[in-house]
């Protein structure tokens, strides 16, 4: 297995002091997958792909907070992934995060909604209809909600069950009534055993991978994921490599 991963060095960098900007996060993901990625660079997203969904003021914050470049970089990314994702499956391994960031506020260690961006440009260029959005992070994603939830052929799906047996038969039940032209997963990892929810094992996210491939087959579209949460780097690169794994069964 080879799956594209969109990345960029810049993401390597601290750029603030909250966990998701931690050093050596990245590094731990890039060590782990590295013998089963095909990495592709992550290029900046546009102002005008940003102002499609966030207006002035919040872009403005964003800028005077110096974190503009790299949210750019990273919705970028994200804008990449889904692109690629339409015809193979795509994992976009970014920083900042995004599904906490509403059209005109942030919090959560986001500060540009990523999936948001990413399925508006795809919908706005008409390369997709419909998009599913599978959010496997421990916290909601109410920035995802916020801003796609409003659109009627947008299904935005947080999984909220606290056993592990109803959180992976939830997915799996979604999946199987998943009708879109692509699905984009809100990868957090968070909810791992030996992170902050303390509810998935590694195996589990290849699961879920398998699971959104399958629906993604049975629906002739595509699928991706963009990293989210995740805090633990002794076991984020692992259950990324594993979501990746499921991801490109098929």
């Amino acid at each position: 297995m080879t799956m594209k991963v969109v990345f960029h060095k810049d993401f390597y960098p601290s750029y603030t002091s909250d966990p998701a900007a931690a050093r050596g996060r990245m590094e731990a993901v890039v060590d782990a997958i590295s013998g089963e990625a095909e990495f592709v660079e992550a290029t900046p997203a546009t102002a005008e792909q940003i102002a499609a969904v966030h207006p002035p003021t919040l872009v403005q914050e964003v800028s005077d907070n110096g974190l503009y470049e790299i949210s750019a970089l990273a919705a970028g990314g994200a804008l990449l992934s889904a692109r690629i994702g339409l015809t193979e499956p795509c994992f976009g391994l970014i920083r900042p995060p995004g599904h906490h960031a509403s059209a005109a506020s942030n919090w959560g260690f986001c500060f540009f909604n990523n999936m948001a961006i990413a399925l508006t440009d795809l919908k706005q260029q008409g390369k997709i209809r419909s998009a599913y959005v599978l959010d496997i992070d421990l916290h909601y994603g109410d920035g995802n909600v916020n801003i796609l939830g409003k659109s009627d052929d947008i299904t935005v799906f947080n999984v909220e069950a606290y056993n592990r047996t109803i959180y992976l038969t939830e997915v799996r039940r979604q999946m199987e009534r998943c009708r879109a032209n692509i699905i984009g997963i809100s990868a957090g990892f968070d909810n791992h055993r030996d992170d902050w929810g303390g509810l998935l094992e590694t195996g589990d996210y290849k699961e879920i991978g398998i699971s959104v491939r399958r629906a993604a087959e049975r629906n002739n579209g595509g699928c991706f994921a963009i990293l989210e949460g995740g805090y633990n780097h002794d076991v984020l690169g692992q259950n990324v490599l594993a979501l990746m794994q499921g991801m490109a069964s098929g």
